[in-house]
């Protein structure tokens, strides 16, 4: 009944027309931002997306770890990819820089997210309007996951990664989960529950998943599944 007051009244029905024109219009916005971000992004090569917490105080031990994995990434000649923040993402950027590495922040205006950090390259710096296409540059651009503890964007970042590795829409590739502690539950829901008991996964979905504690065996993790595996180039 609402609905049909709603469609009823002559202003509203203006106002509707004038938001899905807007709609229209901003397809243009969403073509551009992809399209500056494949460009920029395609010159980068090999790279590691790190995934984390903005809110992860520099004091944390997950911090410390991850400015020593992307430290080591850039040393193995991995350019390192970060949502451009604080918190994990500021250490990933700042081991990157230590490293020798291409550091590289993909920016957007978010809560615990509004100011990019001082270590990502002046010439990696992006910026976006639409979370989904920052998401897009995620996957699209990296050879590898490595995924410290976080929040809900970090769930949304790995699990889309898995999902599109699961559905072939793109190349298998290692997905390294830091601090067994944080990820043990998840992983054993998983296994149990998602897996053996309502068999809404297959086995070999969880293959590429690791579970680490230290920076090294993350690093090495990655380092061993490209000695058998082709650097193939999405970028």
């Amino acid at each position: 009944m609402l609905n049909i007051k709603f469609m009823k009244n002559e202003k509203n029905i203006k106002d509707w027309n004038d938001i899905k024109t807007n709609d229209s219009w901003a397809i243009f916005k969403i073509i551009a931002e992809f399209v500056e971000g494949y460009e920029r992004m395609a010159k980068i090569g090999p790279c590691i997306s790190v995934f984390g917490s903005a809110r992860t105080d520099p004091k944390n031990r997950y911090y410390k770890i991850g400015v020593e994995v992307s430290r080591l990434l850039a040393e193995g000649g991995f350019g390192v990819i970060t949502g451009g923040g604080p918190g994990i993402m500021e250490a990933a950027n700042k081991g990157a820089q230590e490293g020798r590495g291409k550091s590289v922040g993909l920016n957007i205006d978010l809560p615990f997210e509004q100011n990019q950090n001082p270590y990502i390259d002046r010439e990696h710096n992006l910026e976006f309007d639409y979370f989904f296409i920052r998401k897009v540059m995620f996957v699209k651009y990296a050879q590898g996951f490595v995924v410290l503890p976080g929040g809900f964007g970090t769930f949304d970042e790995l699990f889309e990664a898995l999902t599109l590795m699961q559905t072939n829409k793109i190349n298998k590739r290692p997905v390294i989960l830091i601090g067994s502690e944080y990820w043990n539950g998840l992983m054993n829901w998983i296994n149990d529950i998602m897996l053996f008991k309502e068999s809404n996964i297959s086995v070999i979905d969880l293959d590429l998943i690791k579970i680490v504690d230290t920076a090294k065996e993350a690093f090495e993790a990655i380092d061993e599944f490209y000695k058998s595996n082709d650097l193939s180039p999405n970028f």
